[in-house]
């Protein structure tokens, strides 16, 4: 929202600097907003006035010596010049203070708005009156508030206040923020704040967490009844890490029952002291770094010298890398075979992690997700991890918020929806900072957090709370073991939120199928559409599509394809032979049929239909893009879910009452609807008529389920049991045998045979 006095302020800037391009002041668009743009203009203007010939964006330590040099403090008695005044003026305008007219007089309106800051900053006790001392100034020309915005709370802004009233004299303690939201800064003063009560000189004080604090903070351990300031900043650390307590400088029991669940939530000792390990937790984000981890990641190879070691240091999991798109660089970061059996064999459990570049904004795109869950997954699958791992995608970069919003979170909802069209075979994860961790959680796209706390420094970091789903804690970089078993290692922290896997599927004895490659398209459509027309089935008059058309549909689903039949180890060409061979028979009277289901689930039957023969017994059609009955996925269906094969509800195949809630319509909406989902739904059709169909009209007996080494004999029973058990069945699964090795030709070429 424009604001009529920031528009003068911008209109000041203009027309006093007209000739700004060489002063270095730039000229601002006339909006009425303020912003960086309008603070930096301000802030070179005001170094313009006080002679300072190399102008800044920065109001750093020359600007601020030279305040103090020059003027000690600015009032009516002070101020330089006029312009001087009309910048500052300004200023408190952009800060939304009444700054007067910009009329370059330090007059009573801008009295009352310094005291007013002053008040705000909470410096007013130690800069009593109506001057601006150089720190205050410094503060003024930021984009920081001094009062709660954005739904800030009121107790953080009540420990803001306090930091910057009672360190604002320290020499490298400057104004920061009074909003209500925990930050960089607030977390760089609070450390701060913990070296000057610790007797740090200044210029020794410098926010870093060193032995000299570490060592002062073990000889401050509190407990209840505790006061003074070591209760207060105790408790206002608890207050900037989420936990809902008052800042106070007494120790109370009911903090100290708050230190207990927050040390049980960091798989911390629970003793409900201030200790040094809770002191640490609360001011950094690594805490502290001696701590023993039960889980560790690295870009070594496990081998069985390496397990032992890590066994033998109490490490139960290992984070490794599904993929190295590298292979020259860290040759071991992926998985090497026969690693998952070696972190079986020694009572380990392996946690998934993909990463390719990861490393800066530019890489993450909706693209890019859809891309990186189809890598995962199949990687995952290749190596032997089970359905439903875990899989940490990583975001390895110092993501800032508008980066999260503008990037990141497309990224992984791509990740999850594409997760979600193949079946869901993995379960999502996230690697990275804090703030990227739980905003990525928060909107649903991940299960669990690996927190790269080990990066204190990112601004994702400092002044965010520990993700409510952690999984993984990595704290720091160490060596173990000796010999044949050293390895070097990011030791984490484990909540047991996540605990891998310790059983991996066998390699397969042949190679699986994989995406497939658009540079064959034109032949296989040859192939394909000239075989239908060959066996006479190439379009009629009542088709819908032509073959091409029908061919192009199977196709795009061939991420959800592949996904299955690597998961299932079942070959493509099942899959894709049927569902083309099926919507290829797609025409005008499964339109009617479909129309009439809906009609009669939905309750719509038109008038013009009433008095068709069996208009109350549309109960089901074979419809979708694989010709498939609402009975027969549900089926399938339910078969899978007893198996462990897909997680799920069960549905009542019986359900068949004239409602848009009856079960039978669900199912059959969906296959309508959902390509994917109907994709998916023929591989498991055909594992449930390898099982003998058991829940349908007949059963049939059981066979071995799809394999990579179907012979000719199985490919063709398992072919003709999904369309049923007397004819056409079978001479249409004759026919269909020759469009299956048209596709596994591809797909055997696109493989390696």
């Amino acid at each position: 929202m424009a604001d009529e006095m920031v528009l003068h302020a911008q209109r000041f800037i203009n027309v006093t600097y007209s000739n700004g391009a060489l002063l270095g002041i730039p000229k601002l668009e006339e909006n009425g907003r303020t912003g960086w743009t309008v603070m930096y203009a301000l802030t070179r203007a005001l170094q313009y006035e006080m002679g300072i010939s190399s102008l800044s964006n920065s109001f750093g330590p020359t600007t601020l010596a030279m305040l103090g040099e020059k003027y000690g403090k600015v009032d009516e008695t002070t101020v330089p010049s006029a312009n001087f005044c009309r910048v500052i003026q300004s200023a408190l305008y952009c800060k939304g203070y009444d700054g007067g007219e910009i009329d370059g007089t330090y007059n009573s309106r801008v009295k009352a708005a310094v005291a007013k800051l002053n008040l705000h900053m909470g410096v007013d006790g130690t800069y009593p009156g109506t001057s601006l001392w150089p720190k205050v100034i410094k503060g003024l020309f930021n984009m920081d508030a001094y009062v709660t915005v954005n739904d800030g709370s009121d107790t953080i802004r009540a420990i803001q206040r306090w930091l910057n009233g009672r360190y604002i004299l320290r020499k490298d303690f400057y104004v920061i923020p009074c909003d209500g939201h925990h930050s960089r800064d607030v977390a760089k003063s609070m450390l701060l704040a913990v070296q000057y009560e610790l007797g740090m000189a200044d210029g020794v004080a410098n926010g870093a967490f060193g032995p000299g604090t570490q060592a002062g903070l073990k000889s401050h351990t509190l407990s209840v009844g505790a006061t003074g300031v070591w209760a207060q900043l105790f408790s206002a650390a608890m207050v900037l890490n989420n936990r809902a307590v008052a800042f106070s400088d007494s120790f109370s029991s009911g903090l100290s029952d708050a230190v207990q669940t927050l040390q049980s939530f960091l798989r911390l000792p629970v003793t409900g002291l201030g200790d040094f390990q809770t002191w640490s937790s609360l001011l950094v984000s690594y805490g502290d770094q001696t701590r023993k981890g039960e889980a560790c990641d690295g870009v070594t190879a496990i081998t069985p010298a390496r397990a032992q070691a890590l066994k033998d240091a109490g490490y139960k999991y290992v984070g490794r890398y599904l993929y190295n798109p590298s292979t020259t660089s860290l040759p071991e970061k992926e998985i090497q075979p026969g690693e998952l059996a070696t972190i079986k064999q020694y009572g380990l459990r392996c946690f998934p992690i993909y990463q390719t570049w990861a490393r800066s904004v530019d890489y993450y795109s909706v693209r890019q997700g859809v891309v990186d869950c189809m890598n995962a997954a199949y990687k995952a699958d290749q190596h032997g991890f089970k359905a439903g791992a875990l899989i940490y995608f990583a975001v390895d970069y110092d993501a800032v918020n508008d980066e999260v919003s503008s990037h990141i979170l497309p990224y992984f909802k791509s990740i999850r929806d594409q997760m979600n069209r193949m079946g869901s075979p993995y379960r999502i994860g996230i690697y990275g900072p804090r703030n990227v961790c739980s905003r990525v959680s928060a909107a649903g796209y991940a299960e669990t957090s690996f927190v790269s706390d080990m990066s204190s420094g990112f601004s994702g970091n400092l002044g965010y709370a520990m993700p409510e789903n952690w999984a993984f804690d990595q704290i720091v970089t160490k060596s173990v073991g000796s010999g044949a078993g050293a390895l070097e290692i990011d030791n984490n922290i484990a909540s047991g939120r996540d605990t891998g896997q310790g059983d991996f599927d066998a390699p397969p004895p042949l190679k699986q199928d994989i995406g497939f490659d658009l540079s064959y398209l034109e032949a296989l459509a040859t192939e394909a559409t000239g075989y239908m027309k060959s066996i006479g089935r190439g379009e009629q008059s009542n088709n819908i599509y032509t073959r091409r058309q029908c061919l192009e549909t199977i196709l795009a689903q061939d991420d959800v394809i592949t996904a299955v039949a690597r998961r299932y180890r079942m070959r493509k060409a099942l899959i894709q032979t049927t569902a083309f061979w099926e919507f290829c028979h797609y025409g005008t009277e499964d339109l009617l049929k479909d129309a009439g289901v809906v009609y009669y689930y939905t309750g719509a039957i038109p008038d013009w239909a009433a008095d068709m023969p069996g208009v109350n017994k549309f109960h089901d059609s074979s419809t979708g893009i694989a010709q498939t009955q609402g009975v027969t996925a549900i089926n399938a269906w339910n078969h899978a879910i007893s198996k462990g094969l897909v997680e799920g509800t069960p549905l009542n195949a019986s359900d068949t009452r004239p409602s848009p809630d009856a079960d039978r319509y669900k199912m059959w909406w969906r296959v309508n609807q959902d390509k994917a989902f109907d994709a998916q739904t023929v591989g498991l059709i055909h594992i449930w008529s390898a099982a003998g169909k058991k829940g349908d009209l007949q059963e049939e007996a059981p066979m071995r389920a799809p394999a990579l080494d179907y012979t000719s004999s199985e490919i063709y029973d398992v072919l003709r049991r999904y369309q049923g058990y007397v004819e056409p069945a079978y001479s249409d699964a004759t026919l269909r045998m020759p469009l299956y090795d048209i596709f596994e030709s591809y797909n055997a070429a696109i493989r390696g045979a």
